[in-house]
């Protein structure tokens, strides 16, 4: 590998692959060789990345940094962030800080006036928007749901009014019982199950939300799963009912935004809305 130089002071979010080895960017290989000191969520993960490459740890501290080790990892890493030296952190896949145990490193080291930059690469949440055949404009990434059913269901009714398509990481064992929740709460939605992305044995599976329940509820499931769920049917309404809804709007905010939050709520072209609005503000 060539010489690269040293690495900056502070702070680098490595991000790794979620599956294949090759979906590494330049950019990561050389913050992984060039770093003073390495941290990864799952050291042997990354060793093994490592070894992939080419990329010697030589005499470099590799520390360990999860949900289970935080307190006692961060001091060990701030002090070397403190001292000016490169640290750079992986996830065990994908992007770090994005529902990661990185999120506390990061916080903390920007709280101190430390540089955090980010490498940015492979992201499961991205990879399963590209592949599931559902709308990309507008997304709301979720993470994990509650593991138990009465808090899963709360979860999902908070987001059921959400105007864009809902991302969720889940567990295979949890995933026919999630999505048993998710048709009961939001209704017959598009949804699709990506397993596995970027493995051998990756797998897109569409289809509603109750069709998706039965299927796996027949199967074992195995892998990282990200559930990817259409956005609510836009509600029909009549002009009165649009009416009533810009006046509303309008004794909270001006023209614009009226106009906006309504368009989006009832799913009619903003101008349409704009013009109507304007009518309900010039002649009340």
């Amino acid at each position: 590998m060539a010489d690269i130089g040293r690495i900056e002071a502070g702070l680098h979010l490595v991000a790794v692959p979620i599956g294949t080895a090759r979906d590494i960017t330049l950019r990561a290989l050389d913050l992984l060789a060039g770093a003073d000191v390495l941290a990864a969520e799952d050291t042997r993960s990354l060793r093994r990345l490592m070894d992939i490459h080419g990329i010697a740890l030589g005499d470099r501290p590799l520390i360990p940094y999860h949900d289970h080790n935080g307190p006692q990892a961060l001091p060990r890493l701030l002090g070397a962030l403190r001292a000016g030296r490169s640290v750079a952190y992986a996830s065990e896949a994908g992007t770090p800080l994005i529902a990661d145990p990185g999120f506390r490193l990061g916080v903390d080291a920007r709280a101190e006036g430390i540089a955090v930059r980010a490498a940015p690469g492979a992201s499961a949440v991205l990879t399963a928007l590209c592949v599931a055949g559902l709308p990309t404009d507008r997304f709301f990434f979720n993470g994990f749901l509650p593991p138990k059913s009465a808090a899963r269901k709360s979860a999902l009714r908070d987001l059921a009014a959400v105007p864009g398509t809902l991302v969720f990481y889940e567990s295979p064992r949890r995933l026919a019982a999630m999505l048993r929740d998710a048709a009961e709460v939001l209704g017959q939605r598009e949804a699709a199950v990506c397993r596995e992305l970027t493995k051998r044995f990756e797998e897109v599976r569409r289809g509603l939300l109750s069709d998706l329940a039965a299927s796996y509820d027949e199967e074992t499931t195995k892998g990282e799963v990200v559930v990817v769920i259409d956005r609510a049917a836009g509600v029909v309404a009549d002009e009165a009912t649009v009416e009533a809804a810009l006046r509303v709007a309008l004794q909270e905010g001006s023209v614009k935004s009226a106009a906006k939050d309504v368009s989006e709520t009832f799913g009619i072209a903003r101008n349409m809305a704009y013009q109507m609005a304007l009518r309900i503000k010039d002649y009340g």
